[in-house]
């Protein structure tokens, strides 16, 4: 049948085919065109004025006021080593199971190509004397935990994000990228690493993730997340990373913690990031490997190319770390099969309209 075909058919075949893979894959080299564009000049007086006093940032009075601002600490785990990659990932104090998962399956990676990747979780104070202790007894026998000295709720959330910054910028200043994620996520530590360790040029103002357009604040009164206008006023969020997982550079942590001092707390995280990022000049960065709040279904081939997937049951976590942690090599039609589903799912994900966004 396909030898009987005309030339015009079989132009159209392929027209078709090559259509369909440009669609799926081109956003990828699109996403690299805009992460490999030259730096941005600013004009604006006073983001000078903020990116100049990031770069002259002093945090010594942090650190010897430091009981103030955290019960926990974990001030020495960056002294000894030059970070690479570190991920901090937000965790709530009664949820130790949920962290020792993390340690046995993707926190445990500790290095990609000899660079250093460190994982911590960031807590606030819990509401029972008996999960604080327990919360010392993990520390004592991780020491991977950072406690801020405030209530951990959902109204503090943002706080946990303003403290994660702050212990960065104070106490791992040479960690190159940040990774601030959650405990529900599945991060692919060594691909993000990999692709990290690819960037060649314009290391600075690096604000990846699953990027939202036009997102509008929730203005209803019996909502947990309700923003009331004088929180903020404007229609439309400025474009923000979505909060489950996404990378910042050093230089972009230290700048968020210049002009968090600026912005509303109670914004939800992600979008306090946002407005942070926009007032110093920074300008977000998609990347169609982060899941943003999506699950993506899992297939071992795809698994191993995305950065993130949302809500990983943990019976699911540790059975699929272990598929895609085994040193099996995919075949190039597994490869491309779990591409291409991944690539399909994705397009469905962000036909929502929360999610529209560009590029796929």
């Amino acid at each position: 049948m396909f030898c009987r075909l005309r030339t015009h058919q079989w132009c159209f075949i392929i027209f078709n085919i090559m259509l369909f893979h440009a669609l799926l894959f081109g956003g990828d080299l699109l996403e690299e065109y805009f992460l490999h564009s030259l730096p941005v000049k600013y004009t604006d007086m006073k983001i000078l004025k903020i990116r100049e006093k990031a770069r002259k940032l002093d945090m010594d009075s942090l650190k010897t006021n430091m009981s103030k601002s955290y019960i926990i600490s974990s001030t020495d785990v960056c002294s000894d080593q030059e970070v690479f990659l570190l991920v901090i990932v937000c965790s709530s104090p009664e949820n130790r199971t949920r962290r020792n998962l993390i340690r046995q399956t993707w926190g445990n990676v500790t290095g990609i190509r000899r660079y250093a990747v460190l994982t911590l979780f960031a807590l606030g104070k819990p509401a029972s004397e008996a999960i604080q202790l327990d919360i010392s007894e993990e520390y004592q026998k991780h020491g991977d935990i950072i406690e801020g000295n405030f209530l951990d709720s959902f109204e503090n959330q943002t706080l946990k994000t303003v403290m994660s910054m702050e212990w960065t910028v104070t106490f791992c200043s040479t960690a190159r990228f940040i990774l601030k994620t959650n405990e529900e996520m599945f991060v692919n530590i060594p691909s993000l690493a990999d692709y990290l360790l690819n960037l060649r040029t314009h290391l600075e103002d690096i604000y990846i993730g699953r990027v939202i357009h036009q997102d509008m604040p929730d203005r209803n009164p019996q909502s947990h997340s309700f923003v009331s206008l004088s929180q903020y006023q404007e229609e439309y969020y400025p474009d923000y990373c979505s909060g489950p997982a996404f990378v910042i550079s050093q230089d972009v942590a230290r700048k968020i913690y210049i002009v968090a001092k600026e912005t509303p707390v109670l914004l939800p995280p992600d979008v306090f990031v946002g407005i942070c990022a926009k007032n110093a000049g920074i300008v977000p960065i998609q990347s169609s490997r982060f899941s943003g709040k999506k699950h993506i279904r899992y297939n071992r081939c795809c698994y191993k190319f995305i950065f993130t997937s949302f809500e990983m049951k943990e019976d699911e976590l540790f059975k699929e770390w272990r598929e895609i942690s085994d040193g099996k090599d995919c075949t190039l039609l597994e490869t491309y099969y779990g591409l291409v589903s991944y690539k399909k799912h994705i397009i469905v994900l962000i036909c929502e309209p929360k999610y529209i966004t560009w590029p796929i």
